[in-house]
């Protein structure tokens, strides 16, 4: 029965209202208990099934809601994916934040406390360092920024209606009537959501840009790196862009000197560079030699020692800075590691129905509830007062749509990797830091870090004209900061170096005004326009509409360096000449606009050829990925070939291995001994090579490819880059303690095994690709290990890794191989947010879910990602999939990674991800009639 609920818009609470009673664990003591009634009886389970189900949205029927100036219909299908139609903006982000609040607002709230940096007001005193790191970051101060200083009124009103719109679903509402997460957490009264305010909308941005923020982790590796290795051995691990064999994005286009701008045509003709894989852009040498002399690597060729003085003090600041890094809350991505997406368009000469397709999978962590949020936004008659008629997907706790496709256009996003950050060395004198040749006084603020169930704590942040000093947020960084390694014409010592971070993020800027403008764009002049307003972070935009164009455009804010600059590795904060220069031109940024070939990929390889004159970034993706969807587009269309809805969806599910089809016609010629060793080999004999889940083949040549990267590179690598607890003996070095009588000392693995190198992706593969004809080469040497042979060249190793490969999939799966197959050891199991990955096992047992078998891998087209050095597991994945038919937008298709709701138990919790495994995607109406024949349920929201 229909029902009529009244709630009114709250005023301005205080944000984030939180008593301080108990502590975390308290906490999960009392989850513990309430989830546990849900397998009760008699009177536990009747409260069991109230807790359970207080939080479910209101679906159907009529609510009142103050503040709206005319009715709004919420029409959800199937999977409970909304659909909202209102006569004013202001009404429809009013109705979009209220629904986003009823299906997720536990997630918004974690991610807002996340932003400002106050986890620790709801979880305790756990949280502190984290909650510090951010607040030395301040994103929520730039957020504010943004909002007051940077954004349109109109981008502001839509943000208040938003807001408003949140905050009438939470008056009057007890945490138990929000979620099940709530009923535990505010079981004593001792926390209670705060009002929603526009800022913890805008802040959502910069957790998006730090997740996609280019190469800061390769700036950390490459300066830890030289604790053991030379120049030449870094650069061998760092190999240039191939572009004479991955094509750029960009083919078609080029900068013109004469005009100083990029012309979409008549450029650098194909961009396939000149044959020899060089980049322009850096050669990876440059890069290497800049870490040893900069930074104190061992000398060329060596196993390095590192450089005269205390290197390990700056080793130790970075691996401290690495860990505050890996204890971060993971945003949209695994902290800025492994993060890739696929996007393609395809022009109606190339397409079944004479329309351009586009097809989109961001590849992100996987997260439950999914990062993403699916939504149309309707006017019911688009107007001057009402402007937008969007679908697609948006995060939860921010208006409008981010990827999706309104009446005219269709966009879809990737990381273009762009180098935006850059880590400095400051040297510390008193209360400032010098800089040319004076010392200039820190800017510093003090934060106070309330804490759940514990006493408030206080941190002072310290600014220099390089950003905030991250070194200050760890007690082992300020220790070691005084014993940082440069060379010989850095300044003296003194109090030691600190490390600060320079990152466009921390500008203020419009990405906010952005999303709208391209949710109402209509052609590619409007398009652009709007691109122009995306600054952070810096996205692969491919554009496609139903006037039968496509066209991709980089935009963003994007820094220029000095010569002597290329943003590898840490620089001297204290010489002038390696400051940021000024910006990049808008009107020089590369993009591309119905390209005679008819198709762009972007895969998140490099954007432009050599010849291109600014160094976006020398740490491109190696385009592996992007190769093999242009590869299977050229063999869709030749000869008149025609690509439907379902090619696309079918190119997004491809499994196939570049890594394999370099490296198994070799492993096939290796004369092996052992019979079961021998009858595992034969597994790869006629092998195609795809990965699919029920593939034994697939298995037992990602085992080998893991111990070939384990034997020829992890063995060799300091201790900051391997996994926690992976012990070696080894040659020792000035940053290891006093070897043993036979002249090795022991050294265990720092990093967690989702971040640790080699971590098998497409650098790797270029790396073993470029090394493959050089048999003898001192990577493919490995010491003897009990039984197994030591190898002194490379089909030694590779014979070394067949064998380790057999007894560790023995030892996973099973003698028998016949029973192997790749889902049973590339498997995803979805974690609920914070209590689901931080709590007892009763807890992540009712919360989180999975494990689902996997085909896919690291730099497939399907890229379900895993880390080489840590296991088989799944550790990010294509967290949405998407295509767009521009000739009939309602033969469009989507799927989400898990479902509509943030609720557990909810029947959309988890509704999509059985069939996102699978590979199907599921239909998306967007014609009011198509949208009616799908409607399952109707909410009224009225004035």
């Amino acid at each position: 029965m229909p029902t009529d609920t009244t709630a009114a818009s709250t005023g301005q609470q205080a944000a984030g209202t939180s008593g301080r009673k108990k502590g975390r664990k308290g906490r999960l003591i009392v989850l513990v208990l309430v989830l546990a009634l849900i397998g009760g009886v008699a009177y536990g389970a009747y409260w069991s099934v109230s807790t359970v189900r207080a939080s479910f949205p209101q679906t159907k029927g009529s609510i009142t809601l103050e503040g709206l100036s005319g009715p709004v219909d919420v029409r959800r299908d199937g999977y409970g994916i909304p659909q909202i139609y209102a006569s004013s903006d202001e009404d429809l982000f009013m109705a979009q934040g209220y629904v986003q609040a009823q299906d997720r607002f536990y997630e918004m709230d974690v991610r807002r406390h996340m932003t400002s940096g106050r986890l620790s007001e709801m979880f305790g005193a756990g949280q502190v360092d984290n909650d510090a790191f951010l607040r030395t970051l301040g994103w929520d101060r730039v957020a504010k920024q943004e909002y007051e200083e940077k954004l349109s009124p109109a981008t502001k009103k839509y943000l208040q209606a938003y807001a408003k719109g949140v905050n009438a679903y939470l008056e009057g509402k007890e945490g138990k009537d929000i979620s099940l997460e709530y009923a535990a957490l505010g079981f004593e009264n001792d926390y209670a959501p705060g009002a929603w305010t526009p800022v913890d909308s805008v802040a959502w941005l910069k957790a998006m840009a730090w997740d996609l923020r280019g190469n800061m982790q390769d700036e950390i590796d490459r300066a830890l790196l030289t604790s053991r290795l030379g120049p030449k051995q870094i650069a061998d691990l760092y190999p240039s862009y191939p572009y004479s064999r991955n094509k750029p994005v960009v083919q078609e286009g080029g900068y013109d000197e004469g005009s100083g701008t990029f012309e979409a045509a008549g450029g650098s003709g194909d961009g396939d560079g000149d044959g020899d894989g060089s980049s322009g852009s850096g050669d990876g040498t440059g890069s290497g030699e800049g870490a040893g002399s900069e930074l104190g690597g061992g000398s060329e060729g060596t196993t390095g020692s590192g450089a005269e003085g205390d290197a390990s003090g700056f080793e130790s600041q970075l691996t401290g800075l690495q860990r505050v890094l890996e204890d971060l809350p993971t945003a949209v991505g695994v902290n800025g590691d492994g993060i890739g997406s696929n996007s393609w368009v395809v022009s109606g000469d190339h397409t079944v129905s004479g329309k351009p397709l586009l097809a989109n999978d961001p590849h992100l962590s996987a997260s439950l509830p999914s990062v993403w949020y699916q939504m149309g936004l309707h006017c019911r008659s688009v107007s001057d007062n009402c402007r937008y008629d969007v679908t697609g997907y948006t995060f939860a706790g921010m208006p409008g749509v981010i990827i999706g496709h309104n009446q005219d256009i269709a966009w879809g996003l990737t990381n273009s990797g762009v180098d935006v950050t850059d880590l400095y060395l400051e040297k510390i004198t008193g209360d400032g830091y010098q800089y040319g040749d004076k010392v200039v006084p820190f800017e510093t603020r003090e934060e106070t870090i309330k804490v759940a169930g514990g006493a408030s704590r206080k941190i002072v942040v310290r600014e220099t004209n390089n950003g905030p000093l991250l070194s200050d947020r760890s007690d082992d960084l300020v220790k070691t900061g005084k014993k940082a390694a440069v060379d010989s014409a850095a300044p003296d010592r003194g109090d030691g170096y600190a490390v600060a971070l320079r990152w466009t993020a921390l500008d203020p800027g419009r990405t906010m005004d952005a999303v709208f403008a391209i949710n109402r764009a209509k052609d590619w002049d409007d398009f652009r326009e709007a691109a122009e307003l995306f600054e952070v972070p810096s996205q692969n935009l491919v554009y496609a509409d139903t006037e039968d164009h496509i066209g991709y455009t980089l935009p963003g804010k994007i820094p220029t360096r000095a010569e002597k600059h290329d943003g590898s590795v840490p620089a001297p904060g204290w010489d002038p000449d390696y400051e940021w220069t000024g910006w990049v031109d808008q009107d020089e940024l590369p993009y591309e606009f119905d390209p005679e070939r008819g198709y762009i990929v972007t895969a998140n390889q490099a954007v432009v050829d050599e010849d291109y004159p600014y160094t976006l970034t020398i740490d491109w993706g190696y385009g592996a990925r992007s190769q093999r969807i242009n590869d299977l587009i050229q063999s869709k269309i030749k000869d008149g070939g025609k690509i439907s809805t379902d090619d696309m969806r079918q190119m997004q599910l491809d499994n196939s291995s570049a890594i394999a089809k370099l490296l198994v016609p070799e492993l096939l010629k290796i004369d092996v001994d052992d019979p079961h060793v021998r009858e595992a080999q034969k597994l790869l004999e006629g092998w195609d090579y795809t990965q699919d889940a029920d593939s034994a083949a697939a298995a037992y040549f990602n085992s080998v490819w893991r111990n070939i990267l384990k034997l020829s590179f992890g063995h060799k690598l300091p201790k900051e880059l391997r996994v926690k607890g992976q012990c070696l003996w080894v040659e020792p070095v000035n940053t290891t303690g006093p070897a043993d009588e036979a002249g090795k000392v022991r050294e265990c693995g720092q990093r967690s095994a989702s971040q640790a190198q080699p971590d098998g992706g497409d650098r790797w593969f270029e790396v073993v690709r470029r090394l493959m004809a050089d048999e003898d080469s001192e990577w493919w040497t490995t010491p003897k290990r009990g039984t197994r042979p030591g190898a002194e060249n490379r089909d030694e190793l590779f014979k070394r890794a067949l064998i380790d490969a057999r007894w560790e999939l023995t030892a996973k799966l099973g003698k028998d191989i016949d029973s192997w197959s790749w889902g049973r050891l590339h498997r995803l199991f979805l974690d609920n947010q914070t209590l689901g990955s931080d709590g007892p096992g009763f807890v992540k047992y009712v919360l989180n879910r999975g494990p689902w078998k996997l085909g896919g891998g690291e730099a497939t087209v399907n890229a379900t990602g895993w880390n080489a050095s840590g296991g088989y597991g799944v550790v990010w994945v294509p967290s949405m999939r998407m295509v767009v038919n521009l000739d009939d937008l309602d033969k469009s298709r989507w799927i989400n990674l898990t479902g509509a709701s943030g609720h557990a138990y909810n029947a959309h919790y988890v509704d999509q991800t059985d069939k996102w495994a699978e590979g199907e995607l599921l239909e998306w109406a967007y014609s009011e009639k198509a949208v009616e024949d799908s409607t399952t349920d109707t909410l009224v929201l009225k004035p």
